[in-house]
């Protein structure tokens, strides 16, 4: 993929913003398990960041999204997992169907104040009782008047505690699971609207994550992103641009462990010489950094055939499922080399251990990826006649 100079000048725009107003506070934002969302959301918003692909009518940029996906890469230099997960649930995974599908009113009401960082906006999707499983869930909302009245719950939802607005998928109909759920704006200061709690997770500490419910909720039809009955499909759309932001993210965020472990093995000795000089070390770094490097290279050819016009829904997932794993793979092989510091919290190698567990987990499982790939190569039981041509 070709970057432009404007491209450019957009990497050093963020890099020059990570440094001064992120990076500084991120060890505090940690220890208290929040950070200071609309704060920091508006800074970005003065800045144009928050709706680089989004429509120039509502604030945003109107570039493309290769713009996307280099801002993604440049959050990898933030030294932690959370942050750029709660700034890429604000631009890539709540928004892009409201930015496509919705009415210009309901982009004006909620699109626009989030591009600007006067909003926070959160997803809710995963359930209790369906993570993975979309097509499970079982908050609904029923037509009356002409309201929706949403009774259900939603789990895991990242800025849950801070948001202003929900993207919630909800089912209307008792139809087929696929055909039956809509996408619907819900301001969070809704009567019956409730952040039950903040929960307490493993990684991630700096994103505050919640479980929210939802008891006899009235909102107006209005607030209906697209087509009543196109949620899934929506939602789909959302999780591809998801999908490829998360592996752009971890290329940078991935590099910058590598670096902090060459930097820490040179210096820490052992049995006389550096850990750094021992062949299994520096080998093995080389061969990791060689395996984020292929993965950049197929995130920028996703990336081109998204630009293109292509269902890139069979690579997004392959860049999901090896970004997840790598994740995982490098943080583990490189806090092994740590050795007893790697154990300790304080490190950089602790956290990002702690932060990627998540990337398997997150956005759809490494096993709803490789079901995906499965069905693409016709292997899934009930599919050998179904083999989708490249």
């Amino acid at each position: 993929m070709q970057f432009t100079h404007e491209h450019e000048e957009l990497r050093r725009s963020l890099q020059k913003f990570i440094a001064a107003e992120i990076n500084p506070h991120v060890d505090q934002w940690e220890r208290e398990q929040t950070f200071p969302a609309h704060a920091l959301f508006k800074k970005m918003g003065d800045l144009g960041f928050l709706g680089l692909n989004k429509p120039v009518e509502f604030g945003g940029q109107g570039l493309d999204y290769s713009y996307a996906i280099v801002m993604a890469e440049e959050l990898g230099a933030i030294n932690c997992g959370g942050i750029p997960m709660a700034i890429g649930v604000q631009t890539d995974m709540a928004t892009p169907a409201l930015a496509r599908f919705g009415s210009d009113e309901l982009r004006r009401e909620f699109l626009a104040p989030s591009i600007a960082g006067d909003y926070v906006a959160c997803l809710g999707v995963s359930e209790v009782g369906a993570g993975s499983d979309v097509a499970s869930i079982k908050t609904t909302a029923r037509k009356d008047g002409d309201d929706y009245v949403i009774n259900g719950g939603k789990m895991w939802t990242t800025n849950g505690t801070q948001a202003d607005w929900i993207c919630l998928l909800a089912n209307t109909s008792d139809g087929p699971v696929h055909l039956n759920k809509t996408l619907i704006c819900v301001p969070m200061k809704t009567k019956g609207v409730q952040v039950a709690r903040k929960l307490d997770k493993m990684g991630m500490h700096a994103s505050d994550t919640a479980q929210i419910f939802f008891d006899d909720v009235r909102v107006p039809q209005k607030n209906r992103i697209g087509e009543e009955g196109k949620g899934f499909t929506y939602q789909m759309l959302q999780f591809q641009e998801e999908r490829l932001w998360a592996a752009a993210r971890a290329l940078k965020g991935n590099e910058r462990i590598i670096n902090a472990t060459i930097d820490y093995t040179r210096g820490r000795i052992a049995f006389g010489r550096p850990i750094l000089d021992n062949q299994v070390v520096h080998f093995r770094l080389a061969e990791l950094q060689t395996e984020i490097e292929l993965l950049r290279s197929h995130v920028y050819r996703c990336c081109e055939l998204y630009l293109a016009g292509q269902d890139v829904t069979k690579l997004a997932s392959m860049a999901k499922l090896k970004a997840g794993r790598l994740s995982r793979e490098v943080s583990d092989s490189c806090l092994q080399y740590w050795g007893g510091m790697g154990f300790m919290n304080e490190t950089v190698v602790s956290r990002a251990y702690r932060d990627t567990r998540l990337s398997s987990i997150g956005g759809g499982a490494d096993e709803i990826m490789l079901t995906i790939l499965a069905k693409y190569m016709g292997t899934l039981p009930g599919t050998a006649n179904t083999r989708k041509k490249e």
